[in-house]
């Protein structure tokens, strides 16, 4: 079988909550954040996923995505890889997007970027580096990290421009699985909360 990417977003922190853009500042997992992730890592050593003994596995060295990696049980055999960190949202850095459309009325990142940071080339870049890479192995992968570089891999995993992104949401400690489907990149599931309900 063709391998597949399993996305795991961190938990949540209190910018997260907030809905403050969070690029390259190191916010804790709040205590909601920290339970979500052990329900996380116990979803994935339940069947279907039987800890995934076989996947390759790699986090944003971020603090948030790397505990959450470890209360999820993976921080052994994770290493991290600084291709998965957030976008830098430069000068938007820990602003709303209320906040940011008050200055800019209009604004959508995937369109527009943002000032001082990352430009959308480079995130694409990015996310087309954990794309080939997740391509390139024999085996499934799996990787901790953020909600704006997730949404990015999973628009161009499906070979579509970042502006993609903008329509596939992803909460904090969610699950996805991008795979194939009649040999073509496919969603297999998105945005999965399921864990977080038990």
């Amino acid at each position: 079988m063709a391998p597949r990417i399993l996305l795991a977003r961190h938990g949540q922190t209190a910018w997260s909550l907030s809905g403050k853009h969070t690029g390259r500042t190191d916010v804790p997992l709040l205590e909601e954040g920290r339970r979500g992730a052990k329900l996380l890592g116990e979803r994935l050593h339940r069947p279907p996923y039987d800890g995934l003994a076989q996947v390759e596995i790699r986090t944003s060295p971020l603090a948030r995505a790397r505990e959450t990696c470890e209360l999820a049980g993976f921080g052994e055999r994770a290493r991290t890889w600084d291709t998965l960190m957030e976008w830098d949202y430069g000068a938007y850095e820990g602003m709303t997007p209320a906040q940011i459309q008050a200055v800019r009325p209009g604004w959508l990142i995937w369109r527009d970027g943002v000032p001082q940071g990352e430009s959308l080339s480079e995130v694409t870049a990015r996310a087309d580096e954990v794309v080939a890479w997740a391509r390139e192995a024999d085996r499934d992968v799996l990787v901790f990290a953020h909600g704006h570089i997730l949404r990015s891999i999973g628009a161009r995993w499906l070979g579509l421009p970042l502006d993609f992104a903008a329509r596939i949401r992803l909460n904090p400690t969610s699950l996805s699985v991008l795979g194939w489907a009649y040999g073509e990149p496919a969603i297999e599931s998105w945005n999965d909360l399921g864990h977080l309900a038990l």
